[in-house]
């Protein structure tokens, strides 16, 4: 006998406005308790010294969680000028100074050399593995840590101008696995001083944005009343970027019983061309997402199926 799930089913996205002070795993055990849910999770980590969205997956939902880590992000963030530290935050110990303080002109004759495709060495204190263990507790061990250089993808980067003489605001948009306090370090370093990250806030993540987040202390209040629809985004916000395809309610319940379905059958949001190239599909009734899908030879084949209640009258906070 299969053992019940503990916790309500709830099915879909929260963008929640994440304090200084949690981790991302704290903020998804609140979470679990404030909503009594069953399944969450979250999609793209943000430390505990930083602030801003965190997209929470309710449910279903756990299941389009990889599309928003590999999706872009925009963060805003102050830059300490002259002092290097340990964990390239403001957390860590100061390791080297300068007095060196970069002027306007210079900051921006250097940005362009940071956008595009660049090279990056991640902080010591990350959660990159090596040989098995966590990098940052090597590093918390006393060991020597020495990560390779990797490609990351930065889209745009704004000097939003200084705070004062020790202090400069950044607004960046990048691309999955890149670390601002890598980026910081190495503009500081590009200028001839050191610096470190002061403060850090994330301002969108994937389809995710400020303007939709929610803070903790208010899903305790609307967390178990009628109240949490008007938080709770639909599953397929997730997957904004990639082609829908809109079927039957037979066609959807074929593809949700592992059959196959052909595209013709279908219409699409984006050319023929486009959607028989491949790419990760999703499949929908009405709006609602009933599968992540391919094509193959002209048919359509479930990858991911959804299996949250389509029937009329189904619970809006659990169906969104």
């Amino acid at each position: 006998m299969a053992r019940k799930r503990k916790g309500r089913q709830i099915d879909g996205w929260l963008s929640i406005d994440k304090p200084l002070g949690l981790s991302s795993a704290q903020v998804v055990g609140k979470i679990r308790r404030i909503l009594d849910a069953a399944k969450v999770g979250h999609g793209g980590t943000l430390d505990p010294l930083a602030s801003g969205v965190l997209p929470i997956a309710l449910g279903e939902a756990t299941k389009t969680v990889q599309y928003v880590m590999d999706g872009a992000k925009t963060y805003r963030w102050t830059v300490r000028w002259g002092e290097a530290t340990s964990t390239e935050d403001r957390e860590g110990e100061v390791i080297a100074t300068s007095d060196v303080r970069p002027d306007e002109a210079a900051i921006l004759a250097v940005l362009p050399t940071f956008t595009g495709e660049i090279e990056q060495v991640p902080p010591a204190y990350s959660a990159i593995k090596i040989n098995g263990e966590r990098a940052y507790d090597l590093a918390r061990a006393g060991e020597t840590v020495e990560l390779k250089s990797r490609q990351v993808r930065i889209d745009r980067l704004t000097y939003l101008g200084a705070v004062d003489s020790d202090h400069a605001e950044f607004e960046v948009q990048c691309g999955k696995g890149t670390y601002i306090r890598s980026l910081a370090r190495d503009i500081a370093v590009a200028l001839g001083t050191v610096g470190h990250i002061a403060s850090l806030r994330r301002t969108a993540c994937g389809p995710f944005t400020e303007a939709q987040s929610i803070s903790l202390e208010s899903l305790e209040v609307v967390g178990q009343g009628p109240s949490l629809r008007s938080c709770l985004l639909p599953i397929a916000t997730a997957l904004d970027d990639i082609p829908a395809l809109a079927l039957t309610e037979a066609d959807a319940r074929r593809l949700q019983s592992g059959g196959p379905v052909p595209l013709a059958r279908a219409a699409s949001s984006h050319p023929q061309a486009e959607i028989a190239s491949g790419i990760p599909c999703r499949a929908m009734v009405g709006g609602l997402l009933v599968a992540l899908v391919r094509i193959e030879g002209g048919m359509i084949r479930p990858v991911r199926v959804m299996t949250q209640n389509r029937s009329e009258g189904a619970d809006d906070v659990d169906h969104p």
